[in-house]
């Protein structure tokens, strides 16, 4: 498969169809516009940086419910969570979404804002792909971060939700993030990288896009 970074939360995971997930217009939160075609989209939540299905070309279904979903052949588990720690009431509420591509398990956690129960952690089950917002303010803060990839144990952290380049929402940058994790274990892949189930490391690596 291959995994393609559009900036911000939003990427597209292709094989045989191609399913983005978070997209964005690009000019409402100050970057580059995504180009890209569709076969499913996945919303996980109704932020405008988040849900700007129309961008996305083609003719898509879309999920934007918590749930279990088969679209286009793809099992798709959406949890319930929230963008706040008091149960959604500041920011109201998130999906995290988990399904297997190519037979490696993905699993995009939207703008999570709190820490996951020992259930909700259950539910998703093991996890070779986490996509996880790192830019605090208004997601999980950086020790929340860091003990959920600690719980759930994942071959590779994708770092997404984080100020660089123009982006104008107010969050931190990956640096912050990034201290204190082993350099032999922080890869940059550029904005688009070819996963296949055969090469997924041994321990632990973090992989972050590039523009």
């Amino acid at each position: 498969m291959r995994i393609t970074w559009h900036g911000h939360s939003c990427f597209e995971i292709k094989n045989a169809i191609s399913l983005v997930i978070d997209p964005h217009d690009g000019k409402s939160i100050g970057i580059k516009p995504p180009v890209v075609r569709g076969d499913v989209v996945l919303v996980t939540h109704e932020h405008f940086d988040h849900n700007c299905v129309r961008i996305v070309k083609g003719d898509p279904a879309v999920v934007r419910e918590p749930g279990e979903h088969m679209v286009k052949g793809l099992r798709i588990i959406g949890l319930p969570t929230f963008h706040d720690h008091e149960s959604g009431s500041k920011r109201g509420r998130n999906i995290i979404y988990s399904f297997v591509f190519d037979g490696i398990r993905i699993c995009h956690c939207g703008d999570l804002g709190h820490m996951l129960s020992k259930e909700q952690i259950r539910t998703i089950g093991p996890v070779d792909v986490l996509f996880v917002p790192v830019g605090g303010t208004f997601t999980l803060d950086l020790a929340e971060v860091r003990e959920l990839i600690s719980i759930i144990e994942p071959r590779i952290v994708v770092p997404m939700h984080y100020r660089w380049g123009s982006l104008s929402i107010s969050v931190q940058t990956i640096e912050p993030f990034l201290e204190g994790i082993p350099e032999e274990q922080v890869l940059g892949v550029g904005n688009e990288v070819e996963l296949i189930k055969e090469e997924l490391p041994p321990i632990t690596e973090y992989w972050v896009f590039s523009p």
